[in-house]
């Protein structure tokens, strides 16, 4: 599970700092029990809407459950975070 704080504080962050490996890694860091991806807007399924936007990306939640990671839309049942960057043309 990962609380709707913890999302804030998150996207806050990255907005601060700018999103890139060396913020995955404070992040991970800072919150060991979560799970962070990064990568480009397009690598993320085009039906999916993110959870949260940043100046210039977007969240998506994953779930580890049954040992298979897949997006999903609740909080409750997310076990990571993919932080994806939109382009400029976006």
């Amino acid at each position: 599970m990962i609380a709707e704080d913890t999302l804030a504080k998150v996207v806050a962050q990255v907005d601060s700092v700018g999103l890139g490996e060396a913020t995955i890694t404070a992040l991970r860091q800072a919150w060991p029990g979560v799970h962070f991806t990064y990568c480009s807007e397009d690598e993320v399924p085009a039906r999916l809407k993110p959870v949260a936007d940043g100046r210039d990306f977007g969240v998506y939640l994953v779930s580890g459950a049954e040992h298979c990671v897949a997006f999903t839309d609740h909080l409750e049942a997310a076990t990571g975070l993919v932080l994806a960057a939109r382009s400029e043309e976006d």
